[in-house]
């Protein structure tokens, strides 16, 4: 009868070695998942940097004027300003081209820095985010941003050249993220 006993204490090598097999694959499929989870976890951050990036930008686009004609018109005096958008020489507001006028304003520029917000349709960042300055900020190199820019005036029951769609498209470590927002003429005898 002893020797029954000791046969039925302690573990065959067979079920040990099923043992180790089982534990090994549940901690594997563990491992799996919070290399997973941890992966996961930075990219809320990246679309939050793209997010916080996008809202920069538009909100530097809609604080610019948007006036009859751009401040730099010659037809946009301050002592009698333009009535509508026709009195501006160069009409970029009413029906004429977006973009900067004239063609020499750029963001950067401290001369001639875009001063309207129509100025900053097609305006684009490819090389990394940078500031008004034109400084460029290494951490944020691997994104991009675009701004376009729309008559939208229409969309609420105005003049289509009464409202301005604003797009801010960020890209950038697998971000794609466009923000929108309207500005209004709500002052367009202001001459800047």
């Amino acid at each position: 009868m002893c020797t029954e006993r000791a046969r039925q204490r302690g573990l065959s090598l067979i079920e040990l070695v099923m043992f180790i097999a089982i534990v090994g694959m549940a901690l594997a499929g563990i491992l799996v998942v919070y290399d997973n989870a941890v992966r996961s976890s930075a990219d809320p951050m990246v679309r939050k940097q793209a997010v916080a990036i996008a809202e920069s930008v538009l909100s530097e686009v809609l604080m610019q004027p948007f006036s009859w004609c751009d401040p730099q018109d010659p037809a946009n005096d301050t002592a009698t300003p333009p009535a509508s958008g026709a009195d501006c020489t160069t009409p970029q507001d009413n029906g004429g081209a977006l973009g900067p006028q004239p063609g020499s304003e750029s963001r950067s520029s401290g001369t001639d820095p875009f001063d309207n917000v129509a100025d900053y349709h097609g305006f684009t960042m490819n090389a990394g985010i940078t500031s008004l300055d034109g400084t460029a900020f290494p951490e944020l190199s691997d994104y991009a941003a675009s701004v376009t820019v729309t008559r939208a005036g229409a969309a609420f029951g105005l003049a289509n050249d009464a409202v301005l769609r604003v797009d801010v498209l960020v890209t950038g470590r697998g971000q794609n993220i466009t923000l929108t927002g309207y500005r209004f003429r709500h002052s367009p005898h202001a001459t800047g």
